[in-house]
């Protein structure tokens, strides 16, 4: 299943979605707004492949791809939904042909607009 790359969700903060230094991309954290309605589902499956969506729309303005990505960070607000955040993922970067990049996965308090994940990622 291929979806069409969405826009890149606008910045909340003096930040941009991305840095090149070099060979490598540096995303910022994605939280799972959809571009288009600025809105967030509640569903913590939902939320996880937004937040990799945005990433590969991020990527994708720098001429990168999921298969490209070689770190992540995940931070969820309920370390106890880790399962089902890793089955999202999982799927994500089977359906983008994508190699699984090393990844951290840490419980934070809060995220942004009220978000249950945020993930990050590093491109090369």
């Amino acid at each position: 299943m291929t979806e069409p790359l969405l826009n890149v969700p606008k910045a909340i903060g003096p930040y941009v979605s991305c840095v090149r230094v070099g060979d490598f991309i540096f995303t910022s954290g994605q939280i799972p707004v959809e571009p288009e309605s600025g809105e967030m589902q509640k569903d913590i499956t939902a939320q996880t492949r937004q937040s990799l969506l945005n990433i590969k729309a991020v990527l994708a303005t720098e001429g990168a791809s999921v298969a490209d990505i070689v770190k992540t960070t995940v931070f969820v607000t309920d370390l106890a939904q880790f399962g089902t955040v890793n089955a999202a993922y999982e799927t994500f970067f089977k359906e983008n042909k994508a190699p699984f990049p090393a990844r951290s996965c840490v419980e934070v308090s809060r995220l942004p607009k009220g978000a249950d994940i945020e993930i990050e990622a590093v491109a090369y």
